[in-house]
This record gives C-alpha cells, structure tokens and sequence, in this order.
C-alpha cells in the first residue's frame, strides 16, 4: 500500500523532489525503528516534527511496518521503506509524501479476511482502518 498525506501549505522546503529508502530488520524492533527514522528524515527536509501531517506519517509507516513484519515476515529477512516527498504546488508549497513498505514475501497478497467490526473488542483488524482516516 501507498498513502499519499498532504501537509499543511506553510512548510518551509528547499526542493521539489526527495527521496528516502532503508531495509530495515522484520521485527517489532525494525518497525519501531522505521517510524521513528521516518520522523527524522521528515525533520531533515523541513517537516515540522509538532505538525499533525508529519505524526500521521509516522503512524501510517508504523502501522504498515507491523503489517510487513507480521504478514511478510520471512527468517533472515527484512522489509523495504521508502518514502517519496514532492512539492505539489510549487506557488503554494503544498508538499505530497508517498509512503511504500514492501515485505519481502514472495508471490503474491492473499485475499484478506473481513477484519471485525471496531465495535466488536477485538485486538486486530483496525490499523488500515486507522491509515484510511489519516491520509488522503
């Protein structure tokens, strides 16, 4: 999965295109890492770490980074982030962030299972509901 999260017109970045890609471990470890390392890449590129679209980039990372370590977890392997940020609209600085996890799995996603309801107490099932709120 790809979200795209817009940001707010006031950041301050110096380029039109950037780019970020890190393997990182398949662990719980490795997830926590890419969450925290996608709030600092943000911070390296004039990202306002206070700003609401920076904290749910990094919730939207931290959620598929679970996702690839539970889901496409293969022994002695790790999982792919990239992020991609361009400016959009130059004349306004709206700025456009793409973010892409890939495990490395082979073949391809089985069909997924009706996640329960939110309402039904379950503990799984609602983080792609939480991404689907976040981005746009």
């Amino acid at each position: 999965m790809t979200p795209e999260i817009r940001s707010a017109p006031d950041h301050r970045l110096d380029v039109l295109c950037r780019r970020f890609s890190r393997v990182f471990d398949g662990t719980l470890r490795g997830a926590r890492l890419a969450r925290l390392l996608t709030v600092r890449q943000l911070a390296d590129w004039g990202w306002d770490g206070e700003d609401e679209s920076a904290y749910a980039a990094a919730l939207v990372v931290g959620e598929f980074a679970a996702n690839a370590v539970a889901h496409g977890r293969v022994p002695g392997r790790g999982f792919l982030l990239t992020l991609h940020l361009h400016l959009a609209q130059p004349a306004v600085r709206m700025a456009l962030l793409r973010i892409e996890v890939a495990d490395c799995r082979a073949g391809r996603p089985s069909v997924p299972v009706p996640s329960p309801s939110p309402g039904d107490g379950g503990e799984h099932g609602r983080g792609l509901l939480i991404v689907d709120a976040l981005v746009e």
